[in-house]
């Protein structure tokens, strides 16, 4: 849907913008090298003619393909504008077909079926046509690819208010009581798709429906882009600014002063935040960050109070319980419960944390009250005296073609799988390999997936993956599934290789864990596969496998010295990255459960003064630690204002559930059996089920999070 694209760009844009949060220092995920060399193997593409007959017209594109792959890698730009009007083409044939077919005389082979057929067999074409626009060197491409899947989504906007077609499947939903659980539950989707819409709606509400999402997205965008167009510059000497590295200087200005120009932008608060050893310069900085764009605040509220009106509208009590009701978390109440519980559980940690980091400040500041934008520096601080680790050390350790080839093997051991390069297969650019997955065991092909990692000029910036073609088995046809793993990974240079840090070899294999999620999927319907799923959900099996990064033998199968690739990282390296990731992080976690709350907050009761709930929450979660006087965050705070709204909880809920699988399946690293039964169980389902449901299946209780209150408890 229309809407659904802007989300999704707007999502985009409050990565790159970063500003999550008054305090939060922005994670670096970028990549910065990447040169991998593969096995060859003797498994080749095949020539083929693809014909795609679209309304009595037919397309012909000449391409060399892999089997079950309806995904077109390299065409022109004049071949996606034509595939996309052909997409659009067929998409009203199939809605007028079901559009047309009499109540009394529903069917499941008339009304389901013909759907869950043209959304399996479409989406890899959509996506042939939307995906250049991430990849194509060519601008010609890249515009074509923008223009197609505007028709393409506007299109589907169409098809979402088709009020004929959604009283023929209310129709289904009465008639047929014999229908599986699986079909029920993509029936269910349908039902709940149109209905979100305001299908069930009177044509009056229905206006006003539509009237309020304008006004939510128009609101949306001005308070983005407020924060976007903020210029604010503070002005310090190089004294003030004692202890951040020359490179960040690199990037300043100079005032006529002399003094160096500082932009409130998220990367320069978040280096100064975390490295700059004068207390002075933080708060200054920190307090400056908070005070930005004070008109956001009354935006906010009036976007609060619209989704509260369309939620309403829609049949729920407020906005909360409509943006959580298909999720995992299934109510508001349960979301409390769940922040509150893992906050409550981080308290005692919190309190010793902050009485540490209270004397290391002293020692090195004196006399000086410890505040909240004191907090990355001295955690930083203190775990790198506790922890005894150079990350610069430590990237010499990682070398793209050891990280990618040992991230291969930990997957192809722990899941049952083996991967097989398909050889002068067509891809749209040089660099870019293709890969079948096989069951180890049973030799059956379970799907494919792209690697374009180096970097290249217009690409997209950021490491993610897309699915190209979902899994399906729809009228006893298979339908494989393909992803797309996308990263900007500079070459090897003159014979040196490309060296990783540690945290983007953790958020490499977490993008793994998707493909490996995605192509391991068998649902039936494509509206159920692999990355298709509860936002609750699918970060679970990623963030399972970033454990794995942690665990000093699978960090030797990913590591070797970047001059002699046969010395393995030490072991007390190892040791020390184990310690770092949950030493000292209870009070930075409840600094995040704090605005996780003030998001569930706000959009569950109405007319809040959104200024003194943080200030309570503050004294109530943050362990007597004060908040900055004279700031705004809820002005400064995107991931409330969009694409997030009521579900900022998501991340930590995901990394709860993730550790409570791993402590409790995972005991032998390497366990084989345990990693094919999670595969069975949990990423196969896909959508099919209901995440609760398989979690508790797999586990053989519902999930926990004693587990990750142990792991925090212990941090110290």
């Amino acid at each position: 849907m229309e809407n659904q694209r802007k989300k999704n760009e707007r999502r985009n844009l409050i990565a790159l913008t970063g500003a999550t949060a008054l305090l939060a220092v922005a994670a670096n995920l970028a990549i910065n090298a990447l040169k991998t060399h593969f096995k060859n193997r003797n498994r080749k593409g095949w020539l083929s003619v693809c014909h795609f007959q679209f309304s009595g017209q037919n397309v012909v594109i000449s391409r060399l393909m892999v089997p079950g792959s309806n995904v077109q890698t390299n065409i022109s730009a004049s071949e996606i504008l034509r595939l996309a009007d052909n997409i659009v083409a067929k998409s009203k044939e199939i809605y007028d077909a079901v559009a047309s077919v009499p109540l009394d005389k529903v069917t499941y082979a008339n009304t389901i079926l013909p759907l869950a057929e043209l959304e399996a067999q479409q989406f890899p074409l959509i996506q042939s046509c939307a995906f250049p626009k991430l990849v194509s060197s060519s601008e010609d491409i890249r515009k074509a690819s923008i223009e197609a899947e505007r028709r393409i989504d506007a299109h589907i906007s169409i098809c979402s208010m088709r009020e004929d077609v959604y009283r023929v499947i209310k129709a289904f939903t009465v008639r047929d009581d014999s229908m599986s659980s699986e079909v029920k539950r993509y029936v269910q989707y349908l039902v709940q798709d149109f209905e979100r819409n305001g299908l069930n709606l009177t044509s009056t509400k229905r206006e006003e429906l539509q009237r309020l999402r304008a006004q939510i997205e128009e609101l949306s965008v001005r308070y983005i882009r407020n924060l976007n167009d903020d210029s604010t510059v503070l002005l310090f000497n190089d004294m003030e600014l004692a202890g951040l590295p020359p490179e960040f200087f690199k990037g300043l200005d100079i005032a006529d002063s002399g003094k160096f120009k500082v932009l409130l932008r998220s990367h320069h608060v978040s280096a100064i935040l975390e490295l700059c050893k004068v207390g002075s310069t933080r708060k200054s900085v920190a307090e400056s960050y908070g005070r930005r764009c004070e008109v956001n605040h009354s935006i906010l509220e009036k976007l609060v109070q619209l989704r509260h009106k369309l939620a309403r509208l829609l049949g729920y009590l407020n906005y909360a319980e409509y943006a959580v009701d298909r999720r995992m978390a299934s109510s508001s109440a349960k979301v409390f419960e769940f922040l509150e519980k893992i906050s409550g559980s981080l308290t005692e940690s919190a309190s010793k944390e902050l009485s540490m980091l209270k004397e290391l400040k002293i020692n090195e500041e004196g006399e000086f009250a410890f505040g909240i934008e004191d907090l990355p520096y001295y955690v930083k601080k203190i775990k790198e005296e506790q922890c005894n680790l150079d990350f610069g050390v430590v990237k010499q350790y990682f070398p793209v073609s050891l990280v990618i080839s040992g991230i291969f093997k930990i997957c192809q051991d722990l899941f049952g799988l083996r991967f097989e390069e398909v050889i002068e297969a067509e891809v749209w650019h040089q660099d870019v390999q293709l890969f079948s997955v096989f069951d180890l065991s049973s030799g059956e092909l379970l799907g494919y997936f792209y690697l374009d990692l180096y970097t290249r000029e217009a690409k997209y910036g950021l490491t993610c993956v897309v699915a190209l073609q979902n899994g399906s088995w729809i009228n006893n046809t298979r339908q494989i599934p393909v992803a797309l793993l996308i990263s900007q990974l500079p070459k090897e240079v003159d014979g040196q290789p490309g060296l990783l840090r540690f945290s983007e070899v953790v958020n490499l294999l977490h993008e793994f864990g998707h493909v490996v999620h995605h192509t391991c999927n068998r649902a039936t319907f494509a509206r159920f596969s692999g990355l298709r799923l509860d936002p609750d959900f699918v970060e679970i099996p990623s963030m399972l496998l970033e454990n794995w990064c942690y665990e000093s033998s699978c960090l030797k199968l990913i590591s070797g010295f970047h001059q002699d690739i046969t010395r393995p990282i030490e072991d007390e390296i190892c040791k020390s990255l184990k310690r770092w990731r949950s030493s000292f992080s209870a009070l930075k976690l409840k600094q995040e459960i704090l605005y996780c709350l003030f998001d569930q907050i706000i959009h569950s009761t109405e007319n809040v003064d959104m200024n003194g709930l943080l200030k309570h929450l503050h004294s109530k979660v943050m362990v007597g630690l004060p908040m900055l006087e004279g700031i705004n965050p809820a002005s400064c705070f995107p991931r409330t204002a969009i694409g997030y709204e009521a579900t900022c909880y998501s991340r930590i809920w995901s990394e709860v559930f993730a550790a409570d699988i791993f402590a409790t399946k995972f005991h032998d690293i390497m366990n084989q059996s345990a990693g094919i039964q999670f595969r069975n169980k949990v990423l196969a389902p896909g959508g099919a089920k209901d995440p609760l449901e398989i979690l508790s299946d797999f586990l053989g209780r519902e999930p926990s999070i004693q587990a990750f209150v142990d792991s925090k408890s212990h941090s110290l």
